[in-house]
Formats: structure tokens, sequence, C-alpha cells
């Protein structure tokens, strides 16, 4: 207790505003350093972090730039007492505020000292403990400064040899690579084959799970950064390296499938670590879509169940397929594989539960308009695919799409509900819409302000260049004249204010 009433007096009194400027300032391994370090190790083992956040975030952004230093220059055991420091401060609850200290710092040396020790660190032999705490500065350091800080070529000052700049990638791909199959072992064999489900199995696999997530989030990050690279002109790594990590990323997330197979055939399709690995999988395969084809095409049905463990129904999971399932959709054969299954109604109810969500928002609608398109797709190929748009799900979609672009001014949002309620309308009539329970005049009359104002907009104003392969006013007004017949309403709605269609 005593200890605990002296640190705090001494933050209070402005202790760390004292130490922050002066460890800058200490030579490197120095004895002032090694004592300024373990007093910093004391403070955060005593002291409650938000404390310290709000207290001198500024000055606690300088020490850890004192102390990335020397977790890149020391080689000795020291060098591991700056790296669990650094670990404890960025898995902290003050991590979000740091990330953002450190972010507006004059340079960026800091990230560059990190990169150096966490570049020894995995490519020495070390205990796992130490490389997973390498991998969360890591995850860190690639949150603050962006992906392409794994590639950025600093030498460390005592190197003989200019060290590649692809050194750090290869090492945190590879390191993570071996986390996560190691992980998911170990969790699968928790969940399906221990003996007994005691509170130390179910601490053991939250515990794993918390390192499954920065070993994920760094893999992701090296899906955007190659996903980058192909949108660049320059060359950031060469093509000998580029083929290791697509080599890489493929048989981690082959190692993650097979996951989600002992899942399916146990019967899980709920919780946290099977959401996490549909996010991974996701994101992998909105950049090669027909990566693990056929396994993909296996497990499509379940993923799309999966459910977090506070989710009431799939929602997360759909989501991060969307960018995938729009690209496959675009072929006959993707759009008879998800309507297969019934895929169709769960990026339908997706779709509406995203429109809910954001009605009033105007940002955020890049999955909108994945969804949208999705959808658009297999309608477009209905000829084809074994679609039931008689059900109410898509009576639902007809409701919710008219009061998104009623509440929208948008001339996209506008052609593109307009577009997708034209080709459901094709299957339906005023009549039988009318039967449905949930559909009654008041959506009728929005349905039919959609198709006025589609139909009255001006081409100039109808498509953005993203969507100007779709010719969306020939969709709404070739349907029109297709189904007009049997929307009495609308078709007496549309002549009267825009005169007869032709």
């Amino acid at each position: 207790m005593k200890m605990e009433l002296f640190l705090s007096l001494n933050l209070e009194s402005g202790g760390l505003k004292v130490l922050a400027p002066q460890m800058s300032t200490f030579a490197d391994g120095s004895r002032p350093m090694e004592l300024a370090i373990k007093l910093v190790q004391l403070l955060l083992g005593k002291l409650s972090l938000g404390f310290i956040s709000n207290a001198c975030l500024e000055e606690l952004s300088i020490i850890v730039a004192a102390i990335a230093r020397q977790f890149a220059v020391l080689h000795n055991a020291f060098k591991f007492e700056a790296l669990h420091i650094l670990s404890a401060i960025f898995s902290s609850e003050l991590s979000a505020s740091l990330h953002e200290a450190l972010r507006v710092m004059p340079n960026g040396i800091w990230s560059d000292n990190l990169r150096i020790g966490i570049t020894a660190i995995l490519q020495n032999r070390v205990a796992p403990a130490e490389k997973l705490h390498a991998l969360i500065l890591a995850e860190s350091a690639v949150s603050i400064m962006g992906e392409n800080w794994l590639i950025n070529q600093v030498n460390s000052p005592d190197a003989k040899e200019p060290v590649p700049a692809d050194r750090c990638l290869l090492l945190v791909l590879e390191s993570s690579r071996v986390e996560i199959a190691v992980l998911l072992n170990d969790m699968a064999y928790l969940k399906y084959e221990a003996s007994n489900s005691s509170s130390s199995n179910v601490d053991s696999i939250l515990s794993k799970q918390r390192t499954l997530a920065i070993a994920f989030s760094l893999i992701e990050k090296i899906i955007r950064l190659v996903a980058n690279m192909g949108a660049d002109e320059g060359e950031l790594i060469d093509e000998n390296t580029f083929t290791k990590v697509i080599h890489g990323l493929n048989e981690t997330i082959s190692v993650v499938l097979e996951y989600l197979q002992d899942a399916k055939e146990h019967g899980e399709k709920k919780g946290d670590d099977l959401l996490a690995s549909v996010r991974v999988v996701g994101s992998y395969l909105a950049e090669t879509p027909d990566a693990c084809k056929e396994k993909v095409q296996e497990l499509l049905p379940f993923m799309l169940s999966i459910e977090g463990n506070d989710e009431p129904s799939p929602f997360f999971s759909v989501c991060f397929l969307l960018p995938m399932l729009c690209q496959t959709t675009m072929k006959t054969g993707g759009c008879q594989v998800l309507a297969s299954f019934g895929g169709d109604k769960a990026v339908v109810e997706c779709l509406i539960k995203m429109i809910d969500a954001h009605s009033n928002k105007v940002e955020d609608t890049d999955s909108i308009f994945l969804a949208c398109d999705t959808i658009m797709n297999l309608l477009l190929k209905k000829e084809k695919v074994p679609l039931s748009l008689k059900e109410p799900i898509y009576v639902n979609l007809l409701r919710t799409l008219a009061c998104w672009a009623e509440n929208s001014n948008d001339p996209t949002v506008t052609m593109m509900a307009s577009s997708i309620c034209s080709l459901i309308l094709d299957h339906s009539s005023e009549e039988a819409l009318l039967g449905y329970p949930n559909f009654n005049r008041s959506d009728l009359h929005s349905l039919c302000r959609l198709v006025v104002k589609s139909l009255a907009s001006n081409e100039m104003d109808m498509v953005d260049e993203a969507r100007a392969d779709l010719d969306l006013q020939e969709i709404i007004s070739s349907g029109f004249s297709r189904w007009s017949h049997r929307f009495p309403y609308i078709k007496g709605t549309v002549e009267r204010e825009l005169g007869p269609q032709t």
C-alpha cells in the first residue's frame, strides 16, 4: 500500500513529466537508463494505466519512444525488459489514445526502432512468449503507421550489412502463421476432445482467442498490404517475396478453413473465434475470390450461418463475405452456388439490417452497395438461378429499398434501389403485394414514388462511374414496360406525372 501511495504521489507531483524528457538524454544501456526503465515498470505494475493516460499521455508517448530505442540497440536482458514494458503498454486500455499521440510525434524514429527490435526477436531462437510480445508490438505499429511499415528499410546502428526491406514482413507473416496453426489446433482440442469442460479450459480458450485476434489482425494487414501493392505503380517488394507471401497466406487460410470445417462437423456455429475466422477468410477472398474454391463452396452455407457470441442471428459473417460474394456472383456459376442453399436470403436479410441501421447516416455505405450489387447479380441471372422472389423477405426488401431511397438525395441510391425493385416486381402484382400482412397502401405509395423518381431522373445523374457497366435506367424502364399492367396504381401515377412510357 505504501508503494502505491508513493507512486501515486510521484505521478501527481509530475514524476512522469520529469522522467520523460530525461530518458531521451540518457546513454543507451547506461545505469540511469536501466533505473528509468525499472521505474516505468513499477509505475505500470502498481497504478491504473487509465490514470496515467489522463494525467500525462504526451509524456508516456515520449517514454515509449525512449524505450523503443533501447529495444532496438540493446543485446542483453534489458532488451526483453523493454519488450515486455512496450507490450504491456500497447495491450492496455490506453492503447487507442496512445496510438494517436505516437502518430503525431514529429518523427517516426520510434517506429523504426520497434521494427529493428521486433525483427531481432523474431529471427532469433527465443521463447514463444517473447515472439508473441513482438507480434503485439508489430500489430500496434502497423495500426499506427500503416501497412507499409512492414517493408520500410531501416538498419540497426550496429548492422554490418543492409537489412532486406522485406525481412520484417516475412518474419511477421511466418510467426503469425505459426501462432494461428498452433492456437487453432489447441482450441479445437480443448473444445471438442478434452475430457472435461472445466473452468480452466474455458479460461485457456479465452486466452488463446485473445492471442488469435493479434495474429489474425496481422494477417489481415498483410492482405491489405498485398492488395495495395497491386494498385501501386512501383514495386515495393520483388516477385520472389510476393510469391512467398501469397503462398504463406494460402496456407494460413487453408488452416483456418479446416478449423471451420471442424466446427461444422461438431455442430458449433456460435463463437467470436469462428466469426474472426470468417473475417480473415473474407478479407483474403475479397482479393482472391477463387482461392480454395472447392473448400470455400463446401463451407459457404456454414460460414454464412456463423454468429458472434453476442449476436442473435448471423450478420457480421455475411458482411465479411460480401466482397467475395459480389465478385463470384458476377458469373452464373457463383449465383447458382449461393442460391442453391438459400444464401440469397442471407444477403437480403443482411442488406435490410444495414439499411435500417444506417438509414439516417451518409457514411459507411460500401457494404450496402456490395450487398446491392450481389442481389442485382442474382436477379439479372434469375432465369438460370433458382430464386424464390415471392417469399416475404423479398417483399420486406421492397419496403426497405423504397424507404432508403426516399431518405437519400444520392441519385445512385435511387437508381440502385429502383433497379432491384423493378426486377423483383417482375414476379409479383399489386394485388399480390397488398395481400402480404407487412405490405400496405403506404408502402405501395413509397414504391410508386421511387419508380416515378427514377424514371424522371436525368441520365447524367443515374449512375456513378463505378457502376457505368450497369445500365440501370434500362433495367428500370424495360422492367416498367413488362410489369406496369399488373400495378395499375403505379402505372397511373407514372403516366399522370411523366406521361405515357414507351
